[in-house]
C-alpha cells in the first residue's frame, strides 16, 4: 500500500511549498540520528520529502496515490495502475519487444528496456546534504574568523575506502544478475503482466560486489565519524548567509558522490554598533557645552577607541562620518565608514552662579541676533 506522505510529515493535502518545507525540516531535526531520533522515521521523512518537495512528483502523487516510480515498484496500486482491465486473459510483455514504446512505459514504470541506458546506484547516489548553525559576534562578522565544529556524520568507510570489500579480499561478479546489475520481475499494468527489469538490490546496480564485505561498515561503504572542521568565516557576512562547503556532508549507502555542509550563520547583536549596508552607525554623547564650543571625545569603534573632533555649534542629533571604520568590501581591502550620531546632554540641575551665567549667554545670544 502506498504510504501517505502528508501524515508523514504531519501536513494536510494542499498545503503550500513553504508549509511542506518547514514541517520537513521541523520532522527531519526531531527525528535525525544525530538528535537522538529514529533513523526509519528520518528515512520515511526524507522520502516523503522527495516526493512531496518535487512540483512534478507532487502532481503524480496526489493525482494517483503515488509517483510514476513507485507505481513500477509496487507493481501497480491506486490510482488507477493497478488491477488487470483484461480480467483472466492477462498476456506477458518484454518492455523490449516494444520498440520505441519501452522508454515511454520505462519512464512510467521504472523499467529499463527499449535500450534505455542505466545508471548504478554508486553513480546516482548522493549523500545527505548537513546544515549547521553558527552565532558570531559583530566584530567577527566585521572582521572574518574561524571557528571549530565538531560533526558526527556518515563518511566513506576508511577502512575499505568505500569499495564495500573487506581488505586483501576480491571484487567479483554478482552472481544474482550474472553481472548486468538488473533483474527481471512480472509487474502488474493496466495493459496487464508485463517483464520489467529492475535493479539488482544485491550488487545495487554495480554488476559486482564484493566478495567479503567490509568488517568495519558491514559492506555499506561508510560508517560514523566524528570529525572537527575549522570553519573560516568571511570578513562582511551578511546576517542570515548560508556557507556551502562542498563534500564536508554526509557519504550515501554502498558508494557515490558526498553531499555538502551548510554553514547558517547569524550575526549577534551589538549594543554600541549597528550595520547598515558597509557602513556602522553609533552614537556618542557629549557635554551641551563640547556641542557650543567644540572639542575633543573619545568615540568607541571596532577597531578600538579613538579621538574624535566635535566641531562647534554642533546641533544634537548630528551625524558625522569617521573613514574606513566600517565593514569590509567582500574580497576588495576597501572598507565603509562609520556614522557617528551625536547626542547632547543639558545638565537636568545647575547651581546659581551656572544659571546667572547662563541667563547672561542668554541674554548676549539675544542682542547679537543669536536667539530668536
Amino acid at each position: 500500500m502506498p504510504k501517505d506522505y502528508y501524515s508523514v510529515l504531519g501536513v494536510q493535502k494542499g498545503a503550500s511549498e513553504e508549509d511542506i518545507k518547514k514541517a520537513y525540516r521541523k520532522a527531519a531535526h526531531q527525528h535525525h540520528p544525530d538528535k537522538g531520533g529514529d533513523q526509519e522515521k528520518f528515512k520515511e521523512v526524507n522520502e516523503a520529502y522527495q516526493v512531496l518537495g518535487n512540483r512534478e512528483k507532487k502532481q503524480q502523487y496526489d493525482q494517483y496515490g503515488q509517483t510514476f516510480e513507485d507505481a513500477g515498484r509496487n507493481g501497480g496500486g491506486a490510482g488507477g495502475f493497478g488491477g488487470n482491465p483484461f480480467g483472466n486473459q492477462g498476456f506477458d510483455v518484454n518492455f523490449e519487444d516494444l520498440g520505441g514504446f519501452g522508454d515511454i512505459f520505462s519512464q512510467f514504470f521504472g523499467g529499463g528496456g527499449g535500450g534505455r541506458s542505466r545508471t548504478s546506484a554508486r553513480e546516482r547516489n548522493r549523500g545527505s546534504d548537513l546544515q549547521i548553525d553558527m552565532l558570531i559576534s559583530f566584530k567577527e562578522m566585521v572582521f572574518g574568523a574561524k571557528r571549530e565544529v565538531s560533526l558526527n556524520r556518515n563518511r566513506t568507510c576508511t577502512r575499505c575506502k568505500g569499495n564495500l570489500a573487506e581488505p586483501g579480499t576480491k571484487i567479483v561478479t554478482c552472481g544474482t544478475c550474472k553481472g548486468s546489475g538488473v533483474v527481471r520481475q512480472q509487474v502488474r499494468t493496466i495493459l496487464g503482466t508485463m517483464v520489467q527489469e529492475a535493479e539488482c538490490s544485491d550488487c545495487h546496480g554495480e554488476g559486482k560486489k564484493a566478495e567479503a564485505k567490509c568488517k568495519e561498515c558491514h559492506g555499506e561503504g561508510r560508517t560514523r565519524q566524528l570529525e572537527t572542521l575549522v570553519i573560516k568565516i568571511p570578513a562582511g557576512i551578511e546576517n542570515g548567509t548560508r556557507i556551502r562547503i562542498a563534500g564536508e556532508g554526509d557519504a550515501p549507502k554502498f558508494g557515490g558522490s558526498v553531499g555538502d555542509l551548510y554553514i547558517a550563520v547569524s550575526v549577534k547583536e551589538d549594543k554600541q554598533f549597528a550595520r547598515q549596508g558597509f557602513n556602522i552607525h553609533t552614537e556618542t554623547h557629549v557635554p551641551f557645552v563640547t556641542a557650543v564650543l567644540g572639542g575633543i571625545t573619545n568615540v568607541n569603534t571596532v577597531d578600538g577607541e579613538t579621538e574624535f573632533e566635535i566641531p562647534k555649534g554642533t546641533q544634537p542629533g548630528a551625524e558625522f562620518r569617521i573613514i574606513e571604520k566600517g565593514i569590509k568590501h567582500g574580497a576588495t581591502d576597501r572598507r565603509g565608514d562609520q556614522i557617528l550620531k551625536v547626542l547632547v546632554d543639558v545638565p537636568k540641575k545647575v547651581s546659581k552662579r551656572q544659571e546667572e551665567l547662563l541667563r547672561e549667554f542668554e541674554e548676549a545670544g539675544k542682542k547679537k541676533g543669536f536667539f530668536g
